[in-house]
């Protein structure tokens, strides 16, 4: 027996537990590409990832106070624009028509009595680890799934009978404790109780009893893992709700592996437990941003993004052995390239990488409106073998960013530059 636990509007009642003012009114949280890493002067930016095994992305960030004026809006030749767009909704908005990555200024048009908070990530990963603790506290094995979202397994624990009563008393327990609200289905399938919680929304408990005549007429859109490009696969099967897949058993087992899998987690006979959360396998930041021309400043800012990178590969103590940059251009337009090097991981070796890769595949006369900067293939995880070649003069360069890696998790991560972000 699974209980699936959904923080309702995460990033808005985060808000509001910590500024009752928010409630009941429309109100949303609302976020923009951080582009304050690129400032020339010192921004004191740290890190945040203290949801250890979570499936939780790191975030940056710096203790300086956001306005609405200071975070949302810019001044472009004497006239102001609304950037930024909304992360989480009340559902006193969505009933406004607000909805999750809609921009903040078509936000501001539908509800014009919206109050929009910038977001504090910092918060919501301390409050998500918090309450993570305080369910593995009533439940023998939790599973967190993301920063707002927990699986718990119940079974032989409590008998089904009670099972509907102990979510609603947790329910109630992590409103009292947290002022949180959440919903939570419950089912004998880990995927459907998942479904499920979308039949309790908001702060409610669903329990779904008979898996079959639940699933009979919900569109496969609702189901967790069914993207769209596999919506239009299934539609050109006349397949449209999760009843019609049940139905069509050979069909999914002919597509093997992935197909299989779909069809027993929609019919709740895939057997599926609680997992624990592996290793992160590969390590990412991205940024968008107005068209740059400029080629100097495109590649200051992959040395500018490279370095937080370096700083989260430090932290996490691996040594990555793929590196992927990608630039997205104006009108569609993009170039990427990933590279193989089996060394000893460094700043020096990291940067001189990059910016090999970015002279090969910069498009000259073209915007760059996008980068995207990637780690993987950890030597630790796949027991490559590290070039010898290099390996003691590599050695050395670690040890000399080891010391400056404690200096910026002490002072901030731009408390030391490379000449190259300038």
């Amino acid at each position: 027996m699974f209980l699936h636990i959904d923080i309702d509007s995460f990033f808005a009642s985060a808000e509001r537990s910590v500024d009752h003012r928010l409630k009941g009114i429309p109100m949303c949280v609302g976020s923009r590409s951080n582009l304050e890493i690129f400032n020339k002067k010192r921004t004191y930016i740290k890190l945040m990832n203290d949801n250890s095994g979570a499936f939780v992305t790191p975030v940056f960030y710096s203790d300086k106070k956001k306005t609405f004026e200071s975070y949302f809006v810019d001044e472009i030749e004497g006239r102001k624009k609304i950037r930024g767009i909304v992360t989480t909704a009340s559902y006193e908005a969505r009933s406004c028509g607000v909805k999750t990555a809609m921009p903040i200024a078509q936000a501001l048009q539908l509800c014009p009595q919206l109050t929009v908070v910038p977001s504090n990530y910092p918060l919501y990963h301390k409050l998500s680890h918090k309450i993570h603790a305080f369910i593995s506290a009533h439940i023998p094995q939790v599973e967190q799934y993301s920063i707002d979202e927990f699986f718990g397994d119940v079974s032989g624990w409590k008998r089904d009978e009670e099972v509907y009563v102990f979510a609603q008393e947790l329910q109630s327990k992590i409103l009292e404790y947290f002022d949180i609200p959440v919903s939570i289905g419950i089912a004998k399938a880990k995927w459907i109780a998942k479904l499920a919680t979308e039949s309790a929304k908001p702060y409610g408990v669903y329990e779904v009893k008979d898996i079959d005549s639940y699933i009979e007429k919900i569109p496969i859109k609702e189901f967790p893992g069914i993207g769209k490009g596999f919506q239009k696969r299934l539609e050109s099967h006349y397949i449209s709700t999760l009843g019609d897949i049940k139905r069509h058993k050979t069909l999914f087992e002919s597509w093997k592996k992935p197909g299989i899998q779909l069809y027993r987690r929609v019919t709740g006979t895939d057997n599926e437990g609680i997992s624990s959360r592996g290793e992160r396998k590969s390590i990412g930041i991205s940024r968008t941003f107005d068209a740059i021309h400029d080629r100097d400043e495109i590649k200051r800012r992959i040395m500018i993004m490279a370095r937080h990178i370096i700083y989260m590969v430090m932290a996490m103590e691996v040594n990555p052995t793929s590196y992927y940059l990608k630039i997205g251009y104006e009108y569609g337009g993009k170039a990427k390239k990933t590279l193989t090097v089996d060394r000893v991981f460094s700043e020096t070796l990291f940067k001189s990488m990059l910016s090999e890769m970015y002279e090969e595949m910069v498009q000259p006369n073209k915007g760059a409106i996008k980068l995207t900067l990637n780690v993987s293939n950890f030597a630790s995880l796949n027991l490559k073998t590290l070039s010898l070649i290099d390996f003691y003069e590599d050695s050395k360069e670690k040890q000399l960013h080891q010391n400056i890696h404690a200096l910026r998790t002490r002072f901030g991560l731009d408390i030391i530059k490379t000449g190259n972000e300038f």
